[in-house]
């Protein structure tokens, strides 16, 4: 492994998080900007929503949400508020830990995560899918995931 000392900024890896960045940045705003046009729903909103569909129970704890999402406790707890507010989740005690609350998927959620979901569909395919092969798409995943595994 070198490394240009002479001029860190045309480093292969920074180059690479310039990118990974780059991407992430660009279909986040242009993904989030399809959805609230599309569905009247905040990219933040789906984030949540997604993450409650894909647990067995349908629920999470406020802080499980929080590290899912990348925000800060007192930002999700606001989060969760307005979501609470629009009927799309709710707050449940924790049948183990009646110190913990649990955030969980309503009804109405899912219903409005569905119409989502169709939308992000068609996003993906329109911005991933068709300017990557099956392959691509394949290799994308392994080493993305490889990227996010904890250590």
């Amino acid at each position: 492994m070198t490394t240009n000392m002479a001029c860190p900024s045309s480093d292969e890896r920074v180059t690479l998080f310039a990118l990974l960045l780059d991407t992430n940045a660009r279909l986040s705003r242009s993904f989030a900007l399809r959805l609230e046009g599309s569905c009247d729903m905040p990219l933040a909103w789906f984030e949540v929503l997604l993450q409650l569909r894909r647990e067995p129970e349908g629920r999470l704890k406020m802080s499980q949400i929080a590290e899912a999402i990348v925000h800060s406790t007192g930002g999700t707890t606001r989060l969760i508020d307005r979501l609470e507010e629009a009927g799309l989740v709710e707050r449940q005690l924790c049948p183990s830990d009646r110190r913990a609350i649990h955030v969980a998927i309503t009804a109405r959620g899912n219903l409005k995560l569905d119409d989502a979901l169709q939308v992000h569909v068609n996003y993906l395919e329109e911005h991933v899918s068709s300017r990557l092969d099956c392959d691509e798409r394949k290799s994308l995943t392994v080493l993305l995931t490889k990227l996010n595994a904890s250590r």
